[in-house]
């Protein structure tokens, strides 16, 4: 390839990057000036309304009209991964940032290596930011479902001190950090702008795919319709909760050598073939360009993707 060809395309793809990531990031004029006017008048953390958290969300759901928007898959549920990740980007314009990071990374696979790297170079850097987003959204859960007995403790203790279950509500959106407080506070807002407290917390266990919570949900639902006392089943349900993540405790100790021998066997072929590509490049090129290497390639991709499925099957266990 020309040097100067190469120079040109790899500049623009570092402009269009970063111009994706301005967009992404960026806050508009207005928003801007109106933080630096909270920050002048002592309102740093200027709280949104119900009313407008809402009609943000409106309007996000409703968006629709740009080209990126459209090219987003809805099919894998996008922007629900998105809420449920509290991620501060739009799907959009992550699907562009995935778009540029492949462009590049085919480029300089084409650049550094050989043509047939390219879709390999591609796919990796596609999905970086999918993995980041996944990442995000499972550290998310899983600090809700660590949270989650202690907000059923602290609503109870709110039920046995004579309050109302949304009084409760409120006390673990006012006194509990994030992302519990979050969730509990749209549930509390809701229901103060008319929504049934019931559809408010069903709501919930659509943006949190969490068994517990459900259980929660499933027992606010059954005391309302025939009564009973709410405190005490909160109670339990805190106490099962936590002796499951005990449980769990003691099975992640006990399957910690499965996890690391499943970790290395599958690094260790990556590994070595990057290696081999790093200090001896023609005797590894064999694999893509012969045609029983080709196979080989295949069905050695085939057989670390079976053995990951099997590790994985044997040490999650399901508590």
């Amino acid at each position: 390839m020309d040097p100067t060809l190469l120079a040109v395309l790899i500049g623009g793809l570092v402009v269009v990057m970063i111009v994706c990531l301005y967009l992404a990031f960026s806050k508009g004029g207005d928003e801007a000036v109106a933080d630096r006017l909270d920050t002048l008048v002592g309102r740093n953390l200027r709280k949104e309304s119900s009313a407008d958290m809402l009609l943000k969300q409106v309007l996000q759901d409703t968006d629709r009209q740009s080209l990126l928007d459209r090219l987003t898959p809805e099919m894998l549920s996008v922007n629900k991964w998105f809420e449920q990740a509290d991620a501060n980007i739009k799907p959009s314009a992550l699907f562009g940032i995935s778009i540029g990071l492949a462009v590049f990374g085919a480029v300089m696979s084409l650049w550094l290596v050989n043509p047939y790297v390219m879709p390999v170079g591609a796919a990796v850097l596609f999905v970086l930011p999918w993995l980041w987003l996944y990442m995000k959204r499972a550290k998310r859960l899983k600090k809700f479902a660590a949270q989650l007995p202690d907000a059923m403790e602290l609503v109870a203790r709110a039920l046995r001190a004579g309050h109302s279950l949304a009084s409760g509500i409120h006390c673990v959106a006012e006194e509990m950090p994030a992302p519990i407080s979050r969730e509990f506070s749209r549930v509390y807002d809701e229901q103060n702008l008319g929504i049934a407290l019931e559809d408010a917390l069903k709501g919930m266990c659509d943006r949190v795919p969490n068994l517990d919570l459900r259980f929660f949900v499933t027992s606010v639902a059954i005391q309302r319709q025939t009564g009973g006392d709410l405190a005490e089943i909160l109670e339990r349900i805190g106490h099962i909760i936590r002796e499951r993540f005990k449980i769990l405790g003691q099975v992640q100790a006990l399957t910690a050598e499965g996890r690391l021998s499943g970790i290395v066997l599958i690094a260790m072929p990556i590994g070595l073939f990057l290696m081999m590509l790093y200090m001896k490049p023609d005797y590894i090129e064999l694999l893509w360009k012969d045609e029983l290497g080709q196979k080989m390639s295949i069905g050695a991709i085939i057989l670390v993707l079976i053995g990951a499925f099997a590790i994985k099957k044997i040490i999650d266990i399901k508590v």
